[in-house]
């Protein structure tokens, strides 16, 4: 006769409570150096559009869908939607596309998915409404590039 299970106190583990630690400083992954260069490429594209407060977030072993988060913003939404086509366009070139892109007929907030970045792109009002980044204010912020 086999042995009853034991119920166990612990709470289940499921695969979206389950994060892996970031890797030591100074031994990112490829995975990460590649993320990173696709954020810093974002960043770049972005000021090229004259985005405001721009930032890129390492929130690598915080969350399970990302590494980096790139938030800026725009004026008006002429100037969010011209921010997402023209980091979409200089992403392309790069041979990188969006996974979804939500947000765009209205541009009061655009969130774009290039996988392990995720990006987005609010109007002034939207953003302080949101607070991303008080809500990430606890993840490193990655220096923008001297070029850019």
């Amino acid at each position: 006769m086999p042995t009853p299970k034991v119920a166990s106190d612990a709470p289940p583990k499921s695969k979206r409570s389950r994060v892996t630690p970031p890797p030591a400083q100074g031994q990112g992954s490829l995975a990460s150096d590649a993320a990173r260069e696709v954020a810093v490429a974002i960043a770049v594209a972005a000021l090229d559009k004259k985005a405001h407060a721009l930032e890129i977030l390492d929130v690598a072993g915080k969350v399970d869908y990302a590494d980096f988060l790139v938030l800026m913003s725009g004026k008006s939404d002429r100037q969010v939607a011209a921010l997402a086509q023209g980091i979409e366009e200089a992403l392309r070139k790069k041979g990188k596309r969006a996974l979804s892109v939500e947000g765009l007929p209205h541009a009061i907030w655009v969130l774009m998915d290039f996988g392990d970045v995720v990006v987005h792109v609010f109007q002034e009002d939207s953003r302080q409404l949101y607070d991303l980044d008080g809500l990430w204010m606890d993840a490193k912020r990655i220096p923008l590039p001297a070029d850019a």
